[in-house]
């Protein structure tokens, strides 16, 4: 009973399809922002506002990637003293 649960890796396809997707919506947004017909400083804002949303998003995946992971590893030590507890019982031993 000593399956440890296999961990899936995106492929590269998929990893590559992620950053191109990422690389396209900022450039379009980059684009979009400089094209606007607004002042200087409203673009600037907008691209302030762009970046903080950026960061913003990476952090929040970090997060909830490291919450899944605790989780897991809490699972494994859980299941692991339950293993044990079931190891050391004797269901014929005599009190």
């Amino acid at each position: 009973m000593s399956d440890t649960p296999v961990k899936q890796q995106s492929t590269a396809a998929f990893y590559g399809q992620a950053v191109a997707s990422f690389a396209v919506a900022m450039v379009a947004t980059t684009v979009g922002i400089f094209r606007l017909n607004a002042d200087a400083w409203v673009r600037g804002f907008l691209g302030i506002a762009v970046l903080y949303l950026v960061t913003s998003a990476f952090t929040l995946a970090k997060v909830i990637r490291d919450r899944q992971e605790a989780g897991q590893i809490v699972s494994r030590v859980d299941q692991a003293r339950l293993e044990k507890l079931l190891a050391d019982h004797d269901p014929f031993e005599k009190i």
